[in-house]
């Protein structure tokens, strides 16, 4: 059965999703109170655990919201009052972070880098090394999708195990395509969602955090009412139910993506998206276009392109005449260039890259960017 017209995302979430994913949702209306769904629930916080570590040590605590929610879920739920998180920030999403702690009042420094180039790892140590106040949490976005900068969080748990922190990581963008291993990263809390690699509907988002630290570190004084992680983890503890309705038919179709995911196999997905961006790749490049952060860096899955110089150019323009034939594309989110932003995840396969980047050519030869041979 055919749902709709297919309309390709190349946008860093929601993505493209299946037919099956679609479908999943038309389901008979049920209860979320009912323990039918809590069996649900309760599946599928064990098979996204699984993903990145050990069901029997690590847990998922599920939001209905955006990836933000879990985000800020954890930073307003761990950082006790008198604690002290260092953000890293290479990007909006690390900048966000800091925003959130700003919010509510966090203690924090902020460690800044350059959004297309590699942690200076020596000076990151420096500043945990000097810092006056016990540093208790670092926070540090995995895949900034910025530029499509792939953070070393391996080397970053080291130097958060080195110096007895624990390590929150925004792991929403490559959550289900980059391999992650929480124990072997030395990952305490990790913030993903449903409409990126996963390729599901938006809508949920979920920490996935070490059992004990879940049990233990419950602070005092709660400093949030619907994202309280410590309240959200014992309730589904003890009744394998949220706290409050949960976004019912998405997580149906979070199920149906799972399953999905479980068949092509994380390793095979995240080939598939390479073979995506290989071709985007090869592609702007002979149309002429730049892109930003080293290949060596780079994720493979997001890619910030510098926007064509020619006169009459204009970023709404160029995403209407995709938009209207299919292809959705994203603006740039850096200040100091002028970008756009191409995805490559989500239900889409190589073959369709080159037909999107038919459409571009066609519309930068109209523009005058490229000479019509």
């Amino acid at each position: 059965m055919k749902l709709a017209s297919r309309k390709i995302l190349l946008t860093p979430g929601p993505a493209t999703t299946t037919d099956g994913v679609k479908l999943a949702q038309v389901v008979p209306d049920i209860c979320p109170r009912e323990k039918e769904f809590g069996r649900l629930l309760k599946s599928v916080c064990t098979e996204l655990t699984c993903i990145v570590s050990d069901s029997e040590k690590y847990t998922t605590v599920l939001f209905g919201g955006s990836g933000t929610a879990a985000v800020e879920s954890i930073l307003s739920s761990v950082v006790e009052r008198g604690g002290l998180v260092l953000i890293v920030n290479n990007g909006a999403y690390g900048k966000r972070m800091c925003e959130i702690a700003e919010a509510y009042g966090l203690g924090h420094l902020v460690f800044h880098s350059p959004a297309h180039s590699a942690l200076d790892l020596t000076a990151l140590e420096s500043l945990l090394d000097k810092s006056r106040r016990k540093i208790t949490h670092m926070a540090v976005v995995h895949h900034e999708t910025t530029t499509g900068l792939l953070n070393d969080i391996e080397a970053i748990g080291a130097l958060c195990l080195k110096y007895g922190i624990h390590l929150i990581v925004d792991a929403i963008s490559s959550f289900a395509a980059i391999p992650i291993d929480m124990r072997k990263m030395n990952i305490h809390y990790l913030a993903a969602s449903s409409n990126k690699n996963l390729q599901a509907m938006a809508g949920i988002s979920f920490v996935i955090a070490e059992t004990e630290l879940l049990e233990k570190n419950k602070p005092n004084t709660p400093k949030n009412y619907y994202l309280d992680l410590h309240a959200q983890y014992r309730f589904f503890a003890e009744t394998y139910q949220t706290r409050f309705t949960p976004p019912v038919q998405t997580l149906y179709a979070l199920k149906q993506a799972i399953e999905e995911l479980k068949e092509e196999g994380i390793d095979q997905r995240y080939a598939r998206y390479k073979k995506c961006w290989e071709t985007l790749i090869a592609g702007i490049t002979r149309i002429g276009l730049k892109y930003i952060a080293s290949d060596n860096l780079h994720s493979k899955l997001v890619t910030s392109i510098f926007e064509p110089n020619v006169d009459g150019y204009s970023f709404k323009e160029m995403h209407d005449y995709l938009h209207s034939r299919g292809y959705t594309i994203y603006p740039g989110k850096l200040d100091e260039f002028n970008t756009f932003r191409i995805a490559n995840i989500g239900d889409i396969s190589y073959k369709e890259i080159e037909s999107f980047l038919v459409l571009l050519e066609t519309y930068l030869i109209r523009k005058g960017f490229i000479k019509d041979a």
